[in-house]
C-alpha cells in the first residue's frame, strides 16, 4: 500500500513540475489572462456580498513609463537587475530587523511577487513557501528579466480591484500607463506595500515622504539608464 501511495505522489509531482514548467514557459511570450490574486479578490468580493469590477488592460513593455518601471525596482527591489530571485542580502537584513521588535519588515523580491501573484493562493504555510520557490526559480531561468517587471507591471495590485500599470494610471491620474511622469510613477511605487489602504492619488504625508525617498533613489540608481542593466546584469549563481 505503501508502495503504491509513493508511486502515485511520485507521478502528481512529476505531472506537475511538467505541468508548471509549460504553464510558466507559454506565459513568457502570452500575457497572463488573469493572475491568482485577481481571482482571490473576487471571490472574496463575492462572500463580502459587495462584488467588484476587476480593472486590468495588458499594455506590452514599450507601453509603460519608463519611469515607472524604475520607481517601482527603487522602491520594491533594487538589487532585481542582479539577482536570481533571491535577495538574500535583503532576507538576513529582514530577519535582523524583525528580531529587534517593532514593525514587521519583508524582503520578497519582484520575482518572487510574480510568482505569489500570479500562480499561488494567500497565506504562509510551508507548502505555499515551497510553491513560492519553486515557482521563482522557474520564471527567473526561463524568463528574461524584462519580462519578469513587464509581468510584475501588468498584474500587481494598485488598489481595490485595479490591477495593473495602465489600469492604476487611469484609475489615479486619469493618464496612460506611457504617460506618468517621475512624480505620478513615485507616488505609485511607494503605496505597493500596502495598495488597499494607501492611495498614490490621495497620498499621505507618509506616502508623500516615501515617494521623494523613491525619486532619490531612482536618481541614484541611474534614472532610465538602471533598466539597460536588466538582461545583462547577474552573473551565473555559480561564477564569483
Amino acid at each position: 500500500m505503501l508502495r503504491v501511495l509513493f508511486s502515485r505522489l511520485l507521478k502528481v509531482v512529476k505531472w506537475f513540475a511538467i505541468g508548471s514548467v509549460l504553464l510558466v514557459l507559454l506565459f513568457r511570450v502570452v500575457p497572463p489572462p488573469f493572475t491568482a490574486l485577481m481571482v482571490e479578490r473576487k471571490v472574496e468580493s463575492w462572500f463580502d456580498g459587495e462584488p467588484i469590477d476587476l480593472q486590468r488592460t495588458w499594455v506590452p513593455w514599450d507601453e509603460i513609463s519608463d519611469d515607472l518601471k524604475v520607481a517601482v525596482m527603487a522602491g520594491e527591489d533594487q538589487r532585481f537587475p542582479q539577482h536570481w530571485g533571491f535577495d538574500f542580502g535583503a532576507i538576513q537584513a529582514a530577519l535582523a530587523h524583525n528580531e529587534r521588535g517593532g514593525s514587521i519588515r519583508g524582503a520578497s523580491t519582484l520575482s518572487q511577487q510574480v510568482s505569489k501573484n500570479l500562480f499561488l493562493w494567500a497565506g504562509r504555510s510551508y507548502l505555499r513557501k515551497g510553491l513560492e520557490a519553486w515557482f521563482t526559480g522557474l520564471i527567473e531561468v526561463l524568463w528574461p528579466k524584462q519580462r519578469i517587471l513587464e509581468v510584475y507591471l501588468n498584474s500587481v495590485e494598485w488598489d481595490e480591484g485595479v490591477f495593473g500599470a495602465e489600469a492604476a494610471a487611469r484609475h489615479h491620474f486619469g493618464v496612460s500607463a506611457k504617460g506618468l511622469s517621475r512624480q505620478q510613477a513615485s507616488y505609485l511605487a511607494a503605496v505597493l506595500p500596502n495598495p488597499r489602504v494607501w492611495s498614490a492619488s490621495h497620498p499621505t504625508a507618509y506616502v508623500a515622504r516615501r515617494a521623494a525617498w523613491i525619486r532619490q533613489q531612482m536618481s541614484q540608481l541611474g534614472g532610465d539608464g538602471y533598466l539597460m542593466e536588466l538582461n545583462n546584469a547577474r552573473k551565473a549563481p555559480w561564477s564569483d
